[in-house]
Parts: structure tokens; C-alpha cells; sequence
């Protein structure tokens, strides 16, 4: 299967992007929405045309992915990519009516003996911005949460990885009308223009940092956690925290379980490459500052094979003791480099993960459930996972999001619905109220009813 060409300049469905044609295309999409907000059965049959498109499509997208990559394993994004959307689709067609029903709560006392319920609505049009490392998933995963939400959407999937950003165009263009769901293409100016569009809502899918609390029975876990898609993933483990005495024994075990995952690198169609030389070299970079800071580097080359940084394979690699200030523990790693922390006890690990920006996951490894509590309620991240890493994505369910330097808000599921809805606020009162006391002209019935009222709500 061959790649599809790569766009020489950005385009909105074929036609070349400029800030006009993305603002007319803006208006266009809220004049649609205006005239006929989507309704049950047309959120149904968008969700529909998005799985069918998909599963017509789907060699094209694996083929795309692995040319942005030159070179990344079709069964990889058939498992991370693919698969979660799908099911992400099914299970958003399964709960879409039971989301869209009023939803009862309970009215105020003193408004009793009206009826409150809450009603969610579309915001309008919504603009996603996609990630490359995971341009399908990341792109219309959102897509999913703001078309069963009822909205009306534009996707900027990533440049980075252009090929699979046509097919993503490709796609869509084929199965909705461009006032419904449209995808510009193009570089970072054209990102830049979009998130300027006044959106309705805009979500974003950007870096974040990543801390892990480990034990030595779970590295193939977090290593095939961490070298699913070579790194670049935005949930993979990005330091390990491991107790001070078993750090050399974490480091033997996990040279072994790479050779068990991975026999060989470079001939191997599973193990994933970097996507463009520039992050290969940041990854050089950061692994040599740690070196010459003083950390020990461990490449994990299990055939011995050549690694020409030209063919873009970079060898799981573990870092022990590098510098708090360097950069592989300032930033989001990114790719297949795996630094050790020690610790003594695990209120300081506790502590150290706490001393870092928070993170958009943490996994933690344990059996003793006092001990999990104990982490969970002393730790903020966007989601936890415990005995496990990156899997937690597929938990519909559940909500997906960061917090504070992660990102903002969330999404997946009903939480996703939530997100690209406005939750409309509804009272209906009752024929029979004590709606009256709050009425002119007042007297010493309704004082005697007010100060009533004070005293009960002063208790």
C-alpha cells in the first residue's frame, strides 16, 4: 500500500488555506449549525459514517502512519490507534440517548414544590487540533465526544505527520458535508491560525510530563507501556521510581524484557521509529547532556545491530542518575529513553512526584491496597492507573484529561459528551408555589415567612 502524497501547501478540502478561507469556512460551519442543531438520529448516523470511513480506509491510515514515521508497526496502530476509536465510536452510539435525557436534580427547599433538571446542549462548532504521535486517535477521538455532543466540527490534524493528516482529510471530505465536519491541513502558521478562530470550543492535545511509581515485578508492563510507538506516546512512563537498592537489578531485568519484546530494532517492522530527524537528534542531545553530567547510560541493543541515525531507530535506552536540571528531567522525554530515579522510602517518592509539575498520568504497582489509597490521595495527576500503563485510555468510562501543566479539562465517554456540551440549566415551577413572598408589595405575613426562612437557613 503506497502513502498518499503529501500536500505541498495547506489546504481546506483541496483548496489552499489562508486566514480568510479559514475564517469563511468558521462561518460557514456556524450557519449550519444555526439553521439545524444535529438531533439524536443525525448524531448517530455521523458517528456511523465516521466508523464506516474509517474501516474503508483503514490500510490506507496504517500505511500513511508508517511512511510519516518511515517506518512504524501497522499492529501498533491497529491496537492504539484504531481499535480504542472504534470502540470509543460503539460506546458513545450505545449511551448517546441515555446521555442527551434531562438529567433530575433536586430542587431547592424554598422553591419546593418546583422541578429542576439539567439539559445538554451543543456549544456550536468546535475546533480540534490533533497530535502526531497519534494522529488518528488524537485527531478524531475528540471528533467522536463533539459529534455525539451535537456540535459542528474543524480538524487540524497534525503536520508533522502529513500523510496520515491527507488520508484523515480524505476521509472525512468523503463522508460529511464540509459545514458539518471539515479538516484543514497544513504546518504550524496554519495551527497558529486556527486556534486564533473564535471556536466555540477548542481542544488541544499538547505534551506533558509523566511521573511513574515502579516495582521491580512490573517492568514489562511499563517497558511495553514505554516503547509502544517508540515513546512517543503522551502517557508512556517518562521516569522510573525505583527503591535505591534494586536499581541495578531493575536495570539487568529491563535489558532482558527489551530482548523478550523487541529481539531486534532495526529489522524489526515492530518496533517504531523516530518521526523526523530533528527529534532524533533532540533525543541524542538530552541522552549525551545526561552522559556528561554524570549519569550512566544503558543502550539496550539486544542483536547488536548497526543503528544508523539515517534510518531514524533509536535504541530503548535507560539513564540512572541524571541531574534533576538536565534536560531528559526538565521535559517531556518523548521517545525511548527511560530515566532511573532512586528513593528510600515511598513518602519520598511520594514527595519527589509532588515536587514536579503534575502529571497527565501516574502508574503505580502495588497489591497493598493501603498503600494505593495512600498514593492516590496524595498524589494529583490527570488519571491514575495502578498495576498497568497507558491501557487506561481505553476505560470509556473514565475521564481523560491533565491538570495544571498537562493540560485542562476532559474527555472520553460521557465526560467527553459533557465537555462539548453547555449544560442548560432548567426550573419548572410549580402552578403552586411560594413564589409570592418574594413578590411586592410585602407585609407582616410575608416577613413573618421571610425571618421563618432565615432561621432555617442559618442553622
Amino acid at each position: 500500500m503506497t502513502a498518499p502524497p503529501i500536500s505541498p501547501t495547506p489546504v481546506i478540502d483541496g483548496t489552499p488555506a489562508t486566514v480568510q478561507t479559514l475564517r469563511e469556512r468558521l462561518d460557514a460551519q456556524c450557519s449550519a449549525f444555526a439553521s439545524a442543531a444535529p438531533d439524536y438520529r443525525r448524531r448517530i448516523a455521523a458517528l456511523n459514517a465516521l466508523r464506516d470511513g474509517l474501516l474503508a480506509r483503514k490500510e490506507d491510515l496504517v500505511a500513511a502512519v508508517s511512511a510519516d514515521f518511515g517506518g512504524r508497526s501497522g499492529d501498533e496502530t491497529l491496537l492504539l490507534e484504531l481499535f480504542p476509536l472504534l470502540d470509543q465510536i460503539r460506546h458513545a452510539k450505545r449511551h448517546l440517548r441515555s446521555w442527551m435525557r434531562p438529567k433530575v436534580v433536586g430542587s431547592t427547599w424554598f422553591l419546593l414544590p418546583s422541578r429542576a433538571y439539567v439539559v445538554h446542549q451543543p456549544l456550536g462548532v468546535v475546533g480540534v487540533i490533533g497530535a502526531w504521535n497519534y494522529q488518528i486517535l488524537l485527531t478524531l477521538g475528540p471528533l467522536v465526544d463533539a459529534l455525539a455532543a451535537g456540535n459542528h466540527v474543524m480538524l487540524k490534524p497534525s503536520g508533522v505527520t502529513p500523510r496520515s493528516a491527507a488520508v484523515i482529510a480524505s476521509i472525512i471530505a468523503e463522508r460529511f458535508a464540509a459545514g458539518y465536519v471539515t479538516v484543514v491541513t497544513g504546518g504550524p502558521d496554519v495551527a497558529a491560525e486556527f486556534a486564533a478562530l473564535p471556536f466555540d470550543h477548542l481542544i488541544f492535545t499538547g505534551s506533558t510530563r509523566v511521573g511513574q511509581l515502579v516495582m521491580r515485578a512490573a517492568l514489562t508492563s511499563i517497558l511495553a507501556g514505554k516503547l509502544y510507538n517508540a515513546g512517543q506516546t503522551c502517557v508512556a512512563p517518562d521516569y522510573l521510581l525505583v527503591p535505591e537498592e534494586h536499581v541495578e537489578q531493575v536495570e539487568a531485568l529491563a535489558r532482558a524484557t527489551v530482548a523478550k519484546l523487541y529481539p531486534s530494532l532495526v529489522a524489526n517492522p515492530d518496533y517504531t521509529r523516530i518521526v523526523t530527524a530533528r527529534h532524533y537528534d533532540r533525543l541524542t542531545a538530552a541522552v549525551e547532556e545526561a552522559r556528561a553530567r554524570g549519569a550512566r547510560v544503558t543502550v539496550i541493543n539486544p542483536a547488536n545491530e548497526t543503528i544508523d541515525p539515517a534510518g531514524k531507530v533509536f535504541p530503548p535506552t535507560l539513564v540512572v542518575g541524571a541531574p534533576d536540571d538536565t534536560t531528559l528531567m526538565r521535559e517531556e522525554v518523548f521517545g525511548p529513553v527511560l530515566p532511573i530515579v532512586s528513593y528510600r522510602s515511598l513518602s519520598a517518592a511520594i514527595g519527589y512526584v509532588n515536587a514536579r509539575p503534575r502529571p497527565l498520568a501516574l502508574y503505580y504497582f502495588d497489591d497493598d491496597q493501603r498503600r494505593i489509597d495512600m498514593v492516590v490521595a496524595s498524589t494529583t495527576s490527570g488519571g491514575v492507573c495502578i498495576n498497568d500503563t497507558v491501557l487506561q485510555l481505553g476505560q470509556h468510562n473514565l475521564p481523560f484529561g491533565g491538570v495544571g501543566p498537562s493540560g485542562m479539562g476532559h474527555y472520553h465517554g460521557y465526560d467527553g459528551f459533557e465537555r462539548f456540551s453547555k449544560k442548560k440549566g432548567v426550573m419548572h415551577q410549580s402552578r403552586f408555589s411560594m413564589g409570592g413572598i418574594f413578590r411586592p408589595p410585602y407585609g407582616p405575613r410575608s416577613r413573618a415567612l421571610l425571618e421563618r426562612m432565615l432561621k432555617l437557613a442559618g442553622r
